[in-house]
């Protein structure tokens, strides 16, 4: 029988804690800071957007972090360890067999995600969480004026 402190859930062959379920839950899927810096600043600069915003391509669901639906530019804040960051991004060394898989997914998915995009006619910008944000609002605007 598991002690108090843990719970049943678990992944793999290794229980959860009850910390590591409260880390898990404050991982936050929108709103993240370099997501919310990125908005603040092409807003101040004049551009208009929706954030999270569904797009049904004809192969698959796509929701990218900031999307500018007339010009079809779709745009994603990748975060370092989620998405395997080639600078940044590691394996985990606890329960590698859970998260290798699992992350491995992600980066399937993004792209499945920007391929389906592609298809549909939409222009994919990604960035990632530790990129500049000086950088980062160049490679959106520059994206959007390919696009005019």
């Amino acid at each position: 029988m598991l002690s108090d402190r843990r719970r049943t859930a678990s992944y793999g062959d290794t229980p959860t804690t009850p910390g590591r379920s409260r880390n898990m839950r404050a991982i936050r899927r929108t709103d993240t800071s370099p997501e919310t810096a990125l908005r603040s600043e092409l807003h101040r600069n004049g551009y208009r957007f929706r954030k999270d915003l569904s797009i049904y391509t004809s192969s698959r669901r796509v929701r990218p972090d900031i999307v500018f639906t007339a010009r079809k530019v779709a745009v994603f804040v990748d975060g370092c360890f989620w998405h395997c960051c080639p600078e940044h991004g590691r394996q985990p060394s606890v329960n590698s067999q859970y998260w290798s898989p699992k992350l491995q997914r992600n980066v399937e998915r993004d792209r499945l995600a920007d391929a389906a995009l592609d298809d549909d006619g939409w222009s994919v910008v990604r960035i990632w969480e530790h990129e500049a944000l000086v950088e980062a609002v160049e490679k959106v605007v520059s994206a959007l004026q390919d696009r005019s």
